[in-house]
């Protein structure tokens, strides 16, 4: 029998596969269809310190081997999450989860970490610094050392769990907001965010996004992704759960190559809703496959 449990940051997961944040919603949606309790655990759906409608539609543009999306955080903001949406969610999952948050400013962040640390739910709390940094001229936390160190210390400060930083491939040299973060006190990192991409309609010469550009994800960004990884493993010694095209099987055990301790698994959702499922069921027989007994032993197996 193969083993295919991972540590992270003390939370034992019976797989590393984890649905990410954005394209699993609150993961009770998904309890219809499946026994969700199969997951690694569920990164939920993007959360802030107020509620968001999110931005204009349309919001979604296809492309080859991947799409463009540009929801912009529509949540009902942290109290609801906690109020209403945790607990649905425990109605169906019995494991712990990991609770995405994003912000407007560092104290928007430290608003909102420190109310979800205390929800019990909450094993482990995924910070995205890819969001607009309103006190700073708009530039993204995730693309300035400083800024990601900032973020860091600041939600460090107000919470007991383990916080894990996800970072934007928008930059460029990775390694360096890696380090910022794990200077500050991260407990992991949380990587690749979506690229970006644009989609233009030669019907009508217009962008096909009402916001013109969004987050480019799917197959298409995989090779990015394990490249980042592998850079980031070398650059801190804290654990990374790896992300960006991530559709199959195979996909898990090469980006776990490359340095990732736990998977999320993100658009392959929106195409296939039993992508998560589907990569689980397989992965046995690709570790026999490949002479894997034990997954947390191939964990930057590839430096």
């Amino acid at each position: 029998m193969v083993n295919t449990k991972v540590n992270l940051s003390g939370l034992t997961l019976d797989n590393p596969v984890i649905p990410a944040s954005g394209t699993f919603g609150f993961g009770y949606e998904f309890a219809d269809i499946y026994d969700i309790n199969i997951l690694g655990s569920i990164s939920c759906k993007g959360t802030t310190k107020g509620p968001r409608f999110g931005n204009p539609t349309p919001r979604i543009a296809e492309c080859t081997n991947g799409l463009i999306n540009s929801v912009g955080l529509q949540n009902p903001g942290v109290e609801k999450v906690i109020s209403e949406e945790l607990p649905k969610l425990a109605k169906f999952y019995h494991k712990p989860v990991i609770a995405n948050v994003s912000g407007f400013s560092i104290d928007e962040y430290a608003y909102t970490c420190s109310k979800i640390d205390a929800n019990e739910q909450v094993g482990l709390i995924e910070v995205n610094i890819s969001c607009p940094n309103v006190h700073n001229g708009g530039m993204s936390f995730g693309t300035n050392p400083n800024s990601a160190f900032e973020v860091t210390k600041a939600v460090k400060n107000v919470t007991t769990k383990p916080v894990y930083i996800k970072l934007s491939p928008n930059v460029t040299d990775i390694t360096e907001i890696a380090k910022a973060c794990e200077a500050a006190g991260a407990d992991g990192i949380s990587l690749i965010n979506t690229l970006m991409g644009m989609r233009i309609d030669l019907k009508t010469k217009k962008p096909v996004i009402a916001n013109k550009m969004g987050g480019f994800s799917g197959p298409a960004i995989f090779p990015v992704a394990v490249r980042m990884v592998y850079q980031v493993y070398e650059a801190v010694k804290i654990p990374i759960i790896g992300m960006g095209g991530v559709s199959t099987a195979q996909d898990v055990i090469e980006i776990m190559l490359a340095g990732a301790t736990a998977v999320q698994v993100g658009a392959a959702n929106l195409v296939d809703p039993y992508a998560c499922k589907n990569i689980i069921e397989a992965l046995p027989s690709v570790m026999e496959k490949y002479n894997i007994n034990s997954l947390s032993e191939i964990i930057g197996g590839s430096h």
